[in-house]
């Protein structure tokens, strides 16, 4: 009558086997380490740096107890972990000083990092520990300042190009056009012309007031922004900005990330519980605009040192060539809907495109009288450009073209990624960079842990009491949905937070309140003359259909939080809702499987250790 099949027994084996090893990463701690990563997209970070960060830390007899090369996807990054902080720090100063030459323009991002203890075979399969959020372990922390005047700048460039195709395309002569920083000036040779373009340029280009200034034989045309159009194009930049950095802690796989606006012209940028802080500066840090122009045609590059020609533009092109190209820009990075990695006509690596109406619109216009000229892909960090690409035009195109050059598949995978992530609206810089450390405090954070094996601790000594053995079967069973619960978030690597351990304790209550209903279910048959047996068997199919309403109406509340919550509301409700699954495996199924094993060799049982059981007058 109570007996599991051996199918059954094999399944509670298994699953107590792989919460056991899943659950085992969480107690081998961390090693305080340094991580370096490139800071350039044009740096890479490959096996031969790893040799080079030895020989560093062997010429200063700084010995590590671990140094390991990880790529993730195709941006490489090595790992040093050492036996204690004091030599983390030694080394951290010594590779940011022997790594980058210049200290204002590195190529390598030198960060203090965690690594875990966990030996090789467990990662091998993938059990890692769970993360800790932001209030028990730290996490990334930046304030990023925009540049109100760089957005203002580039609506000025933008609009620059717009006014010189439309007064092209309407036959109106114009003798230059000169960008201030919020305002921009046209010349023309005669006051008529200059109020046929008024005319246009006021309906065309609204957010600009236009004035004609006649100024002798060569009137003016001023355009400046209204202030209305000014402050909703400096609220725009901060909120593209945002997008963008969403998109790039995407990346990361940061759980419950914040980025938010602080002040009107500042963002701040919370990771919490992220495990490569090293990889999050080189994303969030990244603040960087992306340009298409066209190259020079006729000396697209030149050596470091030597002169452009006049009316150009210079950017570093490796390590000792200049770009030089042509001051306006064709499209910009928020141009860009799609990039991915491929193969030109020929098999060589190249990176295929997408461009919204707009860059479509202007990249057909500049390819069209432009074939056969380079034109090339600058990435702007800090007011300072790089040269990612220059590629040959090698027909007319649209919203829809590849950029060849790249030498190796991987440089194109590079150059894709870079592009997909989206660029900014407004450059902006890293003003305060800082891993911050536990929100609640130390002491909070041990109080949280010791009330969960207070709360534990108090339920077996209860259970063990008033059910005698049965007390006992419970009070194993909710360790198992503990172990569980504990592997469960490990394997998904969902974020531990305060409010996650709260959620624990709660799944334990919950938990026993099952075997609450099992074992008084078996003391109400025995009252009813029931036999030990036959108590057993009612009292686990009975309690079942009770237990399953009330954790499922449980769950539709935990579900309802997770949907709806935010922050330390949705981590309450993962480990929340987890845990009721959990537990109805651990104290239904397993528990039954441990009463079985003990009571179910013998068909005669006469007597249940499942403490007093009171029986009416006459039974």
């Amino acid at each position: 009558m109570n007996r599991y099949p051996l199918w059954k027994y094999l399944v509670i084996l298994v699953a107590l086997f792989i919460g056991g090893l899943y659950s085992l990463p969480n107690f081998y701690g961390e090693a305080p380490a340094v991580q370096v990563s490139p800071a350039k997209p044009t740096v890479k970070v490959d096996l031969a740096t790893q040799a080079r960060v030895e020989k560093i830390l062997a010429d200063d007899n700084i010995s590590s107890t671990g140094i390991f090369f990880d790529s993730t996807g195709h941006v490489g990054s090595i790992k040093i972990r050492f036996v204690n902080t004091d030599i983390q720090l030694r080394a951290r100063d010594l590779l940011q000083q022997k790594l980058n030459v210049d200290q204002n323009d590195p190529n390598f991002t030198v960060a203090l990092n965690l690594l875990s203890n966990t030996p090789s075979w467990l990662n091998a399969i993938n059990a890692l520990p769970m993360p800790l959020g932001l209030d028990l372990r730290g996490g990334v922390y930046f304030l990023l300042q925009v540049d109100m005047k760089g957005a203002v700048q580039k609506k000025v460039t933008a609009i620059a190009g717009n006014v010189r195709t439309l007064l092209r395309d309407k036959s109106i002569r114009q003798q230059g056009i000169e960008r201030g920083m919020d305002s921009l000036t046209v010349n023309f040779a005669n006051l008529e012309d200059a109020e046929k373009a008024r005319t246009i340029l006021m309906l065309s280009q609204p957010e600009l007031i236009w004035q004609v200034k006649p100024t002798g034989l060569s009137p003016k045309l001023v355009g400046e922004f209204k202030p209305a159009s000014l402050k909703e194009i400096q609220d725009s930049a901060l909120k593209q900005n945002i997008i963008t950095l969403n998109k790039r802690v995407n990346e990361l796989a940061v759980k419950e990330p914040v980025i938010q606006q602080q002040g009107e012209e500042r963002i701040v940028v919370q990771l919490p519980g992220v495990q490569d802080t090293a990889r999050a500066k080189d994303i969030i840090g990244r603040t960087a605009t992306l340009e298409s122009r066209l190259a020079d045609p006729v000396i697209s590059t030149i050596a470091l040192g030597e002169t452009p020609p006049p009316g150009t533009d210079v950017f570093r092109f490796g390590e000792n060539r200049l770009g030089v190209f042509k001051k306006s820009v064709i499209f910009s990075g928020d141009s860009i809907t799609d990039a991915s990695a491929g193969f030109d006509q020929n098999q060589r690596p190249a990176v295929n495109i997408s461009l919204d109406a707009t860059g479509g619109r202007v990249m057909q216009e500049v390819t069209r009288e432009n074939i056969g000229k380079p034109m090339g892909m600058i990435l702007f960090e800090k007011g300072k450009g790089e040269v990612l690409t220059i590629a040959t035009i090698q027909g007319e195109f649209g919203s829809k073209f590849q950029i060849t050059g790249q030498s190796t598949t991987e440089s194109a995978n590079d150059l894709a990624l870079l592009l997909r992530a989206g660029s900014l609206a407004a450059p902006m810089e890293i003003i305060e960079e800082r891993t911050i450390g536990p929100s609640l405090g130390a002491e909070n954070i041990e109080k949280g842990f010791k009330s969960l094996l207070i709360g534990f601790a108090a339920i077996a000594l209860f259970m063990m009491a008033y059910y005698l053995l049965f007390g006992t079967f419970s009070v194993i069973a909710l360790a198992v949905n503990l172990l569980l619960l504990i592997s469960v978030l490990s394997m998904l690597q969902a974020t531990l937070t305060l409010p996650g351990i709260a959620a624990m304790a709660l799944a334990l209550g919950m938990a026993i309140d099952s075997n609450v209903l099992i074992n008084e279910r078996i003391r109400e048959e025995l009252r009813n003359g029931a036999t030990p047996q036959s108590a057993i068997a009612i009292g686990f199919d009975k309690a079942w259909a009770t237990i399953l309403d009330s954790n499922v109406t449980t769950l539709i509340a935990g579900l309802a939080l997770l949907a709806f919550g935010s922050g330390p509301i949705k981590g309450f409700a993962v480990v929340h809702c987890l845990g009721i699954l959990t537990s109805m495996f651990s104290a239904v199924f397993f528990s039954r499987g441990l009463v079985n094993l003990w009571y179910g060799r013998h068909k005669k049982v006469q007597k249940l250790a499942i403490g007093q059981v009171w029986r009416p007058k006459g039974k």
